[in-house]
């Protein structure tokens, strides 16, 4: 970002009745079906404390009532148990309160560090509809604490969630991300960090790759990542990957999965970025100022042989995508389950 970074409304205090303020502006912004759900929401909480209330102190009073009246020991001491019942509900309902008050503070924070940095900030928006590796799986895609570039370079990062399967098998994704538009369509090409990876070096990525289409390259750059472009895209993809632009991956964006898709860069976290922290920006914008700007220059004049027309700004089908392949996972489970058969298959002929 051509642009210097004012960090100080993540620090900067704010009162209670700002927060409040801008609590009450940001519900009253959201679509009406929102509001409707949330008040919905809220009667049923209420009802359900009340219910619940009543039930417990009901007999209470009843027995305090009684004992007071008739001298019984015993119903004298309800008062002091109905006020500890009292206490303990009123202590719980404003816990409930303020928990959700740091919440808004960090918003309002995030909010004000957008508006003077030249971004739009939102608490959660829908989907966008992005080419990359993450996008487009499951359901329930949503994006939250999402920062976008209000002109200039499009930049938008954020923090990403989908749901895959159903029921009790459903599991909620998440990801952190950040999207950088460049100027020049690309070869599709992935670089899975090795860091970020499971068991037996398996993509924690959603979507798995042919392993023929790994590139190799020099230096100690595949102790970080594994590269991999389509078949016949090697060159194009030694073009753009210059030894400096790898050196900046390496100190940069070591610990995330990076995509460049169409005309699109994009840099994955395993996990959501912790965007209240002042760190996280910093860090996410210098991947863009390092990694970013150096992409845009390697490519300013990049165009594929194959279309031959600079102008067209376009990538030929074989290098649009990479040929999706098997996850690592399914090959080592399917191994596995074929030993097993095989040990007992080879048991029972020697067995009978």
């Amino acid at each position: 970002m051509d642009r210097t970074i004012d960090y100080l409304p993540l620090f900067s205090p704010v009162g209670r009745h700002e927060v409040q303020d801008y609590r009450r502006r940001s519900l009253a912004e959201r679509d009406q079906s929102a509001a409707v759900i949330q008040t919905v929401l809220r009667v049923v909480a209420i009802g359900v404390v009340v219910i619940v209330t009543a039930g417990v102190i009901g007999p209470f009073l009843a027995l305090s009532i009684g004992g007071v009246l008739s001298g019984d020991p015993v119903g004298v001491a309800g008062p002091a148990v109905l006020l500890l019942i009292l206490g303990g509900v009123g202590i719980a309902a404003w816990r409930l309160v303020r928990g959700a008050a740091p919440q808004w503070e960090q918003r309002l924070r995030m909010h004000r560090f957008a508006e003077v940095n030249g971004l739009v900030y939102e608490m959660a928006s829908p989907a966008p509809s992005y080419p990359g590796a993450i996008f487009g799986q499951g359901r329930s895609r949503r994006v939250s604490d999402h920062f976008r570039t209000a002109d200039g370079r499009f930049l938008d990062f954020g923090n990403y969630r989908y749901v895959t399967g159903s029921g009790k098998n459903s599991t909620t994704h998440h990801w952190g991300f950040l999207a950088l538009h460049l100027d020049r369509a690309l070869p599709h090409v992935l670089l899975d960090s090795r860091a970020n990876n499971g068991m037996f070096g398996a993509s924690n990525l959603p979507t798995s790759f042919r392993r023929d289409q790994v590139l190799s390259l020099e230096g100690d750059f595949d102790r970080y990542f594994t590269l991999y472009c389509p078949r016949e895209y090697e060159r194009d993809a030694l073009y753009v990957f210059t030894p400096d632009l790898m050196a900046l991956l390496i100190d940069e964006a070591a610990p995330y999965d990076v995509e460049i898709v169409d005309r699109w860069l994009f840099v994955y976290a395993a996990r959501p970025f912790p965007l209240a922290d002042p760190h996280t920006y910093q860090r996410l914008l210098r991947i863009v100022d390092t990694v970013g700007r150096k992409t845009l220059s390697q490519t300013d004049r990049y165009r594929d042989e194959r279309v031959g027309d600079f102008d067209a700004n376009i990538v030929a089908r074989e290098g649009r995508r990479l040929r999706a392949g098997v996850p690592l996972a399914t090959i080592i489970i399917g191994a596995a389950f074929a030993l097993f058969w095989g040990f007992s298959f080879l048991g029972g002929l020697l067995g009978g």
